[in-house]
């Protein structure tokens, strides 16, 4: 484990650990990169900012489940496993909250991730 300088806390008053701020930082990469937006890798990515543009309902939560969950897969296979990945919609909003476990460690994390706005 890398220690940071000067040393530091995480939020559960333990040793910061570096390599989960850059496991989170990939996951947040994969999610909000658009396919065809890397030059020599054009399939990175799960298109999820794609999603706001179009009509939500059950099937667009059901495809965003499955894109995401392959596109973690894919490009981070060899860092977590992920555990889960829930999309719902709810009139305008679309909220994934993606599930995953480090290779590192035994610790399960949790993101969420909401689109859209229930303002009208």
């Amino acid at each position: 484990m890398n220690v940071n300088f000067p040393y530091q806390f995480d939020g559960r008053g333990r040793t910061a650990d570096p390599l989960a701020d850059y496991i989170r930082q990939m996951v947040e990469q994969v999610l909000f990169t658009s396919p065809g937006e890397r030059v020599n890798l054009p399939d990175f990515g799960s298109g999820l900012l794609q999603l706001p543009f179009a009509p939500n309902s059950v099937e667009l939560a059901a495809a965003t489940q499955f894109s995401v969950q392959g596109a973690l897969q894919k490009w981070l296979s060899n860092y977590v496993k992920v555990q889960s990945v829930v999309a719902s919609a709810d009139d305008a909003v679309l909220t994934v909250t993606v599930t995953y476990t480090p290779l590192s460690t035994d610790v399960t994390e949790v993101q969420t991730f909401v689109y859209g706005s229930t303002a009208q």
